[in-house]
């Protein structure tokens, strides 16, 4: 027996699950059993058969696969998640069987009919890290395909994982399965796509006014990368670059091209290039009305061709979302309130939470209440649902009944919305700030950004967060990507209220009290900056003037009091801060929060044990 030989061989391995199995099953055993059991006879297992792999076991919900050739792997997850969207077009989004893959090529072990090694327990992990109805794959896999078959990769950079000893590099496959599902195949299904609940949106081909053929690469390119940003943001339905590009080099007609792509918004704009310079405009428009939501331009140099690309993308999708949600929210605002869905009532409550003072979260509760009772599982209305009950808490008078609500409400988003960067970024916010446990926040609103890069409400909350925790530094860095993303948004009094608090914990009083002064102009009835801004410089102590936000109405008398910092007694310079709402914390070193929560993986099940601050 000591020298019989393990049998080894190469293989392209994949690993799939059914994503939020256990709800599917809690709701309906019978149902989804059948089901499942229904999409393995009728697709699964014949697209495995017609590319060649072996279904080594399955398990549950799980399935291991083995295939010959990665490029069969591949092209056989593509075709099965492609087919699923398609089973799934017409089921309720909760009732949905959704499928997640990964895929790795390594050495596996055989033993009988199983297999075994690092090989397999890589492609687990990637199927772990892969979003309901996504694939995931190596970087060996992706080397090895991307030539070979016609999908792009969206690189997710190195991710550590359980019981591998080194970081994977993970590689994201944009099977356009969100965006084909929006193609409309008549102009009838057009017209239901333009007015469904989901908003939509078509980029068209930008103009190259350049009169340089060269240019069209660099072009498209642009137009591509947006097209992809845009489809990160889970709650917009973006149209598909084949059906898009079919306008290129055409005259278009907005109102035409809207009712034909079935958008009710379109992104048109134009790339010029002068000497070393380049010139980029974009306009959104409401195809239906032709009304202009939005419109910027941008001048840069010509430097690295990819990475102007990666920045006007990024400034252009950071800019359009919150843009879309205004437009969105004052659609609402026209619909008869007894054709109100709960997208509706969540839109109409929106504006009462961005406001930030407690008696408007009390107006906006009312309208999400109404929400929820229509769809439960309503995850955006949950996440929304805890900010209002955050803002209640802390400039209400901290009453136990709110927090408790408010991280109840966290919970359920980030159960419900684990794909959706806003309602990760504003649950992780409202357990930063209710449970003082600033590592798991920003755990969550750093999964948010890892899943929507220019997402400005993440990076807004980040800054908050971090500045609470004292880490100067690092709320600094998301303050200032939050401005630059997206200037202009309503919502800035967030990014510079995280300011406040990051030149604050620095010594930078004079910095802090002016970034008080932009958030205080941006949202002036949000009592928290104002507080900073209407604070002076004595003798090194940052000494508060005799203002309480109770003047100002909505927050309980000294509630204002109560979340300015101060430096501890007998402290020259701010080496250690005392929060009064917060209790007692050192400043972190930058960087630390962040450290925290990547040490802390279980971390989104602290919140609901942690009533107190986590010293450092």
């Amino acid at each position: 027996m000591a020298d019989e030989r393990v049998e080894r061989r190469l293989a392209a391995i994949l690993a799939g699950d059914v994503a939020g199995y256990s709800r599917l099953m809690g709701v309906d055993e019978e149902g989804t059993l059948r089901d499942l059991k229904d999409h393995r006879a009728a697709l699964l297992h014949p697209k495995v058969a017609e590319h060649r792999g072996r279904i080594v076991k399955t398990t549950g919900d799980g399935v291991l696969i083995e295939f010959p050739s990665v490029v069969d792997a591949v092209r056989c997850a593509v075709e099965m998640q492609r087919g699923m969207a398609e089973r799934n077009a017409d089921i309720p989004i909760e009732q949905r069987i959704e499928l997640r893959m990964g895929i790795n090529l390594g050495d596996i072990i055989i033993d009988a009919d199983d297999i075994y090694g690092d090989g397999v327990n890589v492609a687990a992990r990637l199927e772990a890290l892969a979003e309901p109805g996504g694939i995931c794959v190596s970087r060996v896999v992706r080397d090895q395909v991307r030539d070979k078959l016609d999908f792009s990769f969206e690189d997710l950079g190195e991710q550590s994982v359980k019981n591998i000893a080194r970081p994977v590099r993970v590689f994201r496959v944009d099977t356009h399965i969100e965006e084909a599902a929006a193609v409309p195949s008549t102009t009838a299904e057009a017209a239901t796509l333009a007015t469904s609940e989901r908003p939509s949106i078509a980029v068209l081909p930008f103009d190259n006014m350049s009169n340089d053929p060269e240019q069209e690469y660099f072009v498209d390119g642009i137009v591509e990368d947006i097209i992809t940003g845009l489809s990160r943001i889970k709650w917009l339905f973006v149209i598909a670059r084949n059906s898009t590009f079919v306008y290129k080099g055409r005259a278009i007609d907005i109102k035409q091209a809207g009712r034909e792509l079935g958008a009710r918004y379109v992104l048109e704009g134009s790339v010029r290039k002068a000497g070393s310079r380049l010139r980029i405009t974009s306009q959104l428009i409401e195809s239906g009305t032709g009304t202009h939501v939005w419109a910027e331009r941008y001048d840069r140099p010509l430097g690295d061709i990819f990475d102007l690309q990666d920045e006007i993308t990024l400034s252009v999708v950071g800019a359009i979302e919150p843009s879309l949600r205004q437009a969105e929210i004052e659609r609402a605002k026209r619909k008869r309130p007894d054709s109100l869905d709960a997208y509706d009532l969540y839109l109409r409550a929106s504006p009462f939470a961005q406001v930030a003072m407690p008696g408007d979260a009390d107006k906006a509760l009312v309208l999400l209440d109404q929400a929820l009772a229509l769809q439960p599982d309503y995850a955006a209305a949950h996440a929304l649902a805890a900010w209002c009950y955050e803002q209640r808490y802390q400039r209400g008078g901290l009453h136990e009944a709110d927090k408790v609500a408010g991280l109840r409400h966290a919970r359920a988003a980030i159960e419900s919305g684990a794909d959706d960067a806003a309602t990760l970024a504003t649950a992780g916010f409202a357990i930063g700030l209710i449970a003082h446990d600033y590592a798991t926040a920003m755990e969550v609103i750093d999964r948010a950004l890892t899943l929507t890069a220019s997402s400005t409400i993440g990076l807004s909350f980040g800054s908050v967060i971090l500045g609470h925790a004292g880490d100067g530094v690092g709320a600094v860095d998301y303050g200032e990507r939050a401005l630059r993303v997206s200037p202009r948004d309503f919502m800035t009094y967030l990014p510079y209220a995280g300011l406040v608090l990051a030149h604050y914990v620095s010594g930078n009083f004079s910095e802090s009290a002016a970034a008080g002064g932009r958030a205080a102009q941006a949202n002036p009835r949000f009592s928290y900056p104002q507080v900073f801004h209407r604070c002076r410089v004595r003798q090194g102590a940052y000494r508060p003037r005799r203002y309480l936000a109770a003047d100002r109405g909505g927050v309980a008398p000294g509630g204002a009091a109560r979340i300015v910092p101060k430096l501890a007694a007998g402290s020259a310079a701010p080496d250690i801060v005392r929060w009064e709402v917060g209790g007692g914390q050192a400043p972190r070193q930058p960087g630390q929060v962040r450290k925290e929560a990547a040490a802390t993986s279980s971390g989104l099940g602290r919140c609901s044990v942690s009533h107190s601050p986590r010293a450092s």
